[in-house]
């Protein structure tokens, strides 16, 4: 009889050890099997082979037909339960899909010569940025909108293949999935497998295993997620809009992608890209600080042009006497474009649940002085809070720079934009696009018939501003520019900056001649006046001064901690008495989380700054049962 470790993968198994099961034939590391936990028969991976232990240890299930895992897997398993600590049963349900037995007729066509001849040739910059990707290492890729970033990711995945090595193409959203497949099929053909949550478990499990049996070098195109895919030689890792937070994974492990994908390209000796128009300002902090190369595409690939960017301000009511929310030359942009047979988006910049409050007269809006943070509106108790820090004062009905009574408290949806639209453009054909769409109804689902300019009108929220490149397009509408603005969190003004130049990205490509309105409360606004302009240097270095002043990345590591208790008192006493036993970092908080109430149970929350990541994770160990934990968070909301 032989025994192995093995790593079960159920989210039943909260222990932080491999778990010790009997077998009666040697079985390789990395075999992948079936194992009884808790009455249940969940899938697993062999970890390592030890003695036999002093207690009796269960049989496997089974051992499935299939391959080993690659040693790199494994090896970035060990590393992420490390990096982002986690439950072993949630570690592994990155590793392995559900699984039962093995799919029939799993082979990749074979495909000899990519076809580079069906792109476009290489535009100076094009070459220029792909032969000084001339070695294994990260290179951030700061390329603006149109600039081709994709016809670059096509050359370099083309030269792995040719050395008989994999390629990792991620994307931020699965919504992308379908249009960068379709771009890299072009090229590749049958050797891009596509792989995301939206697919079924089924479908899921063929690509999986697919990609587990692939005896040629595959391209794997699909979110975060495919960083864990089953290869044993990959060459090139690609985070296209690498600067989107849908790269940070919100359950536990807590990982972010970027980081993620760095070791995986230490485990490989592989090309790493970062590709963004936008960056994150932490990327591009440390890229600079470790001499790591940033190259540069700012000049528009052939045939495409600089689309007219128009600001109008929302607070001149004179420019809206049709629509509360549409705005005259909008209105007959659209107009234009509807009798020319051209397409239109309308963007809702909307994140998180937070509401506007903000002076329709000045364009006022209240900040926390502590944290530099918008305050947020509470209803019930008619205060404005701090969601960091906690500090409170008493919502104004009169504007404290401009002494006028006009200072709102209002948000609007996608669904009210819809109503509008069809009262204004009763014969356009209207498509809406948000987290309420049904399966059959999502983006990734209907990329053709709005590409083929079946739908003369798109509206939505950031799922459309992101890497679409829709032929007919030539009217951009961004219905409110400030709602991130009025986000109780550091990233504020940097997502605002993001979001506004990725939706003023999707014209001017090439196809039409483009139009943007940014409808804004704050037209003299820095992240919006510079994101109109694409002025990157000024916005980058502004943020750098902010955050080096309050203590924010990429200056500090930060933690968020949250517990959860039956009444309001309960949970920040519980926050405040765990506070008190901290040392040797800053402890910002207790506050209540900006959803105070989740599931019937009050939320508290806390913000850990250390220069030192080891001292988060000392900070983890100590926490009570109970609490949860998210380390190096996107945002603090």
């Amino acid at each position: 009889m032989f025994y192995y470790q093995v790593w079960p993968r159920s989210s039943r198994y909260h222990g932080t050890e491999a778990l010790t099961y009997s077998w009666s034939s040697v079985l390789p590391i990395g075999q992948i099997v079936t194992v009884p936990l808790q009455r249940l028969t969940v899938p697993g991976v062999v970890v390592a082979r030890v003695s036999k232990p002093n207690f009796a240890a269960k049989p496997l299930t089974a051992v499935l037909d299939l391959p080993p895992l690659p040693t790199p897997v494994l090896q970035l398993a060990k590393w992420l339960q490390q990096y982002y600590p986690a439950p072993l049963g949630m570690i592994t349900q990155q590793l392995l899909p559900e699984l039962s037995k093995p799919d029939a007729d799993l082979s990749v066509p074979p495909f000899s010569t990519p076809a580079l001849d069906t792109m476009p040739p290489l535009t100076t910059q094009q070459q220029s940025v792909t032969s000084a990707i001339s070695k294994p290492d990260t290179y951030l890729l700061h390329g603006v909108t149109g600039s081709g970033k994709t016809r670059v990711y096509v050359e370099l995945a083309a030269r792995a293949l040719a050395a008989g090595r994999s390629s990792l193409i991620l994307t931020p959203e699965i919504s992308l999935t379908s249009q960068l497949a379709e771009r890299f099929r072009a090229v590749f053909g049958q050797r891009v497998l596509v792989m995301h949550s939206q697919q079924t478990a089924m479908e899921r499990r063929r690509v999986w295993q697919q990609i587990l049996l692939a005896a040629e070098p595959v391209i794997v195109i699909g979110p975060r997620s495919i960083l864990f895919s089953p290869l044993a030689n990959i060459g090139l890792i690609v985070l296209d809009e690498a600067h989107e937070p849908a790269y940070k994974q919100e359950q536990a492990p807590h990982y972010q992608a970027a980081r993620v994908a760095s070791y995986l390209r230490e485990l490989h000796n592989a090309e790493q890209i970062l590709g963004s128009a936008s960056p994150l300002i932490t990327d591009y902090f440390l890229a600079d600080q470790r001499g790591k190369q940033i190259l540069t595409m700012d000049a528009l690939a052939a045939g495409k042009r600089q689309a007219q960017v128009h600001i109008i301000d929302l607070k001149d009511r004179s420019q809206f006497p049709r629509s509360r929310w549409l705005s005259q030359p909008l209105i007959k942009a659209m107009s234009e474009a509807l009798s020319q047979g051209q397409q239109t988006l309308l963007y809702l910049n909307r994140r998180g649940t937070a509401r506007l409050v903000i002076c329709e007269s000045c364009g006022w809006q209240a900040e926390c002085p502590t944290c530099d943070l918008p305050l947020t509106y509470h209803g019930d108790t008619h205060n404005l809070r701090c969601h960091v820090c906690n500090i409170t004062q008493p919502a104004p009905s009169i504007c404290p720079d401009c002494n006028q009574p006009s200072v709102i408290y209002k948000s609007i949806g996608t669904k009210a934009i819809v109503t509008e639209v069809q009262k204004l453009f009763p014969q356009a054909r209207l498509a809406r696009f948000d987290t309420d769409n049904k399966r059959s109804e999502q983006f990734s689902q209907q990329y053709n018939t709005v590409k083929d300019g079946q739908v003369d009108i798109l509206i939505g929220t950031q799922m459309l501003a992101k890497g679409l490149d829709l032929p007919r397009l030539s009217v951009v509408g961004v219905l409110v520019a400030d709602t991130s603005l009025q986000l109780p969190d550091y990233t504020a003004a940097e997502r605002t900056y993001q979001l506004l130049l990725q939706v003023l990205g999707r014209i001017g490509r090439g196809h039409v001649a483009g139009q943007a309105f940014v409808q804004t409360y704050q037209p003299n606004n820095p992240a919006i006046a510079d994101a109109a302009s694409a002025n990157w240097p000024d916005f980058y270095q502004r943020e750098l001064k902010d955050r080096k002043v309050f203590k924010y990345p990429p200056y500090v590591y930060l933690l968020k901690l949250s517990v959860r208790r039956a009444s309001s008192s309960s949970a920040a006493k519980a926050a405040a008495t765990f506070a008190a036993t901290l040392r040797g970092v800053e402890v910002v908080g207790p506050a209540p989380a900006l959803r105070e109430k989740v599931a019937g149970k009050y939320v508290q929350q806390l913000v850990i700054k250390s220069a030192q990541r080891s001292k988060l994770l000392d900070v983890i160990k100590q926490l009570p049962a109970g609490w949860s934990y998210d380390i190096d968070p996107a945002d603090l909301l």
